[in-house]
């Protein structure tokens, strides 16, 4: 058992900041979060001293790409479906397991560095169950809290026989139920990739293991159409139709959403996942973010992948999400950084008894200063490179801006070096 006292910083609680304040981990809850100073006769192992610091829960990087972190630098100039076409599904295509277990590495850290204590990877490469296990694994060896929505497709171009989606998905299930944060969802890649039958039984599936189905929808004009002319409704609207529209969805995206599909995924409970960054750089649109707050849809924040992003820097996708609400309604008081703030950290707050995953950020750096709100501080002023302190079921994975569980330079280096052999396998210019 550990006891870790952070001490002196400004702590998020259900009461809102409180300066200074002063957090107790005991081994892998919360057992104090208090304002003020810390008595002096608390048994500790670790003083972290937070003095210029927020303190508070982690990002959920509601969103992303693992293998792509090899994969990022290509989008510039590229509409969605000709750079999936042209440079990402080779690239996919060609990466071995172990490419694939060091691309997991790198992104793990990166998220890590940025703050990010959850992670949702939508897993594209699960071309045998070597591929899929070599990520879960990379992920229970970085211990950040992390869910494989396992993709597939039984339609189109390398599309997989339905018995043979279920039956890993099935696997991978039971394979890591008992593990405290690794887990597994449903990923379907894209509607217009995926069959009724298949994506019903496979989100049926997901809830009799209690998890959910997490996948891109309405990402862009051209899917919509695609939808419509298939069935003959919009996205939101066929997945309401088959029952998949419930609140184990999670629908990545939803640029091109009607008021009618946004009042559905309310009813429903679903939740949206905003990737403002990558919708931003692959020209897809701008998600009708404020209609969704409004109306009280289920919101949080998703880096995407580094290939759409071009990295995964929560903080950078939250100011972004605020400029592009604020932008298309022209309305400056909408998504105020408070509110933003509570997408990225899922609506946690330290207290007493909950999970002890949080982290240190340091506002104590010329973009920042003066402080005089702490929410703008983090949300407009600061970025990923800002967090100090990651701290995971009680265990310190970063501190001092120093990664603890991994060699990071030795790790970069593996990195530039196994991306060579990828591009050439690939058929991409060097």
């Amino acid at each position: 058992m550990t006891r870790i006292l952070i001490k002196n910083g400004a702590v998020l609680t259900s009461d809102g900041w409180k300066e200074p304040g002063f957090v107790l981990v005991d081994d892998d809850v919360l057992d104090l979060v208090q304002e003020g100073y810390p008595p002096n006769d608390l048994q500790i192992d670790q003083v972290i001293d937070a003095e210029h610091c927020a303190v508070m829960p982690g990002f959920i990087n509601g969103h992303t790409h693992l293998s792509q972190t090899f994969m990022r630098g290509l989008a510039g100039g590229r509409a969605l479906l000709p750079w999936l076409k042209n440079l990402i599904w080779p690239l996919q295509g060609a990466i071995s397991p172990e490419e694939l277990q060091l691309a997991a590495y790198l992104g793990l850290v990166e998220n890590l560095k940025c703050g990010a204590t959850d992670v949702i990877d939508h897993h594209k490469v699960a071309k045998s169950t070597v591929y899929t296990d070599h990520v879960c694994q990379a992920a229970d060896e970085i211990g950040l809290r992390f869910t494989l929505a396992r993709s597939w497709s039984d339609k189109g171009k390398n599309a997989e026989d339905p018995k043979a989606i279920l039956e890993d998905l099935e696997r991978l299930f039971l394979k890591w139920q008992g593990n405290s944060r690794v887990g597994i969802a449903n990923g379907p890649l894209a509607l217009w990739r995926c069959s009724r039958e298949t994506l019903t039984v496979s989100h049926q599936m997901a809830q009799a293991y209690n998890s959910f189905t997490h996948f891109h929808v309405a990402e862009t004009q051209e899917e919509v159409q695609m939808s419509l002319d298939e069935y003959g409704l919009r996205p939101v609207e066929w997945l309401k139709s088959i029952d998949v529209m419930d609140r184990d969805t999670q629908v990545v995206h939803a640029v091109w959403v009607t008021d009618d599909e946004i009042k559905w995924m309310k009813e429903a409970n679903a939740l949206v996942v905003h990737c403002p960054v990558s919708n931003a750089v692959l020209g897809s649109g701008i998600a009708p973010i404020a209609k969704m707050l409004s109306e009280g849809v289920l919101i949080r924040i998703g880096t995407d992948g580094p290939a759409s992003n071009d990295n995964q820097d929560t903080l950078e996708s939250l100011k972004t999400a605020v400029n592009l609400a604020r932008i298309s309604t022209k309305d400056a008081t909408i998504l105020p950084p408070s509110q933003a703030l509570q997408l990225g950290v899922g609506n946690r707050v330290l207290a007493a008894g909950k999970a002890a995953d949080l982290i240190v950020v340091d506002l104590n750096h010329p973009r920042a200063v003066p402080v005089q709100d702490i929410d703008s501080a983090i949300v407009l002023s600061s970025h990923g490179a800002d967090v100090d302190t990651v701290i995971v079921e009680g265990k310190v994975l970063m501190q001092n801006k120093k990664v603890l569980v991994l060699d990071e330079q030795a790790l970069l280096s593996e990195c530039r070096t196994a991306i060579k052999g990828l591009r050439s396998r690939a058929g991409l210019s060097s």
